[in-house]
């Protein structure tokens, strides 16, 4: 199935238990913490009438959206057309998650293993005044950003390198090692979309490249800064981690 989401009330796509850090009103016995994967798998549990195991191609971090998500489930009820259970699961589903579109797959279809490339846009609201009813969904930015310098920098990011300094510290992947296919900046008027395709990303990677290219627009680096960020391998060289809102996950080919 292809999902959307608006991830503003969320803790990510991922299930978790409430724990130490969690702040809010104590889910009830056997439900975790709001992520959009608990969601999905009560809504759907319902509907089909047997447990329901929910596998996302990303697990999208607390405060992210999504246009394009792809996931997998099995059930045994094939009498029921896949458009009667979207409309079903979406019936039971809250108005920030909709599922675009559901499908048969072959049997041994994987939305995690299967998946060739991502690409995640970024959206900034560069203006001096902020985005009043739409806050959540943009970085707000007043100063002027350069472009121009931007663009120079998101050319050097392109290509296979090694992103340690664009990943948060305990990412767990084997290797820092990925493939950015493109990376292109588009503004029109206040807003400000950076569009960065690959073929997978590290923990927290595009926020992080998000963040060290708005330091390039501010004039705070040179664009050339970018290629000394790539050969440190050290986390503190790069620049700031972006907050979550203003990331989507687009669409994921396979």
């Amino acid at each position: 199935m292809t999902l959307a989401y608006r991830g503003t009330h969320y803790h990510g796509w991922q299930w978790q238990y409430a724990n130490e850090l969690y702040k809010g009103p104590p889910p009830p016995p056997g439900h975790g913490i709001p992520t959009v994967q608990e969601k999905l798998i009560r809504a759907f549990t319902y509907v089909l009438g047997h447990p329901v195991q929910v596998v996302g191609s990303s697990r999208t971090d607390a405060g992210v959206h999504a246009k394009g998500q792809v996931a997998h489930f099995d059930t045994f009820r094939e009498h029921i057309p896949p458009e009667g259970i979207r409309r079903s699961v979406n019936h039971q589903l809250p108005d920030d998650i909709l599922i675009r579109a559901i499908e048969p797959a072959a049997d041994d279809f994987d939305a995690i293993l299967h998946t060739r490339s991502k690409r995640y846009q970024y959206a900034i609201w560069n203006a001096e005044d902020r985005p009043l009813f739409n806050a959540d969904l943009y970085w707000h930015r007043w100063q002027t950003l350069d472009i121009a310098a931007m663009r120079q920098a998101a050319a050097l990011l392109v290509g296979t390198h090694d992103f340690t300094s664009f990943a948060k510290a305990g990412h767990g992947r084997q290797s820092p090692v990925r493939n950015i296919h493109s990376l292109d900046i588009c503004q029109r008027g206040p807003k400000i979309v950076i569009g960065v395709e690959g073929n997978g990303f590290l923990w927290r990677m595009i926020r992080i490249i998000v963040g060290t290219l708005v330091e390039v627009g501010l004039g705070r680096y040179g664009p050339d800064r970018v290629q000394q960020m790539l050969k440190a391998t050290h986390r503190p060289d790069a620049g700031p981690t972006a907050p979550p809102q203003g990331l989507y996950l687009q669409w994921i080919n396979y």
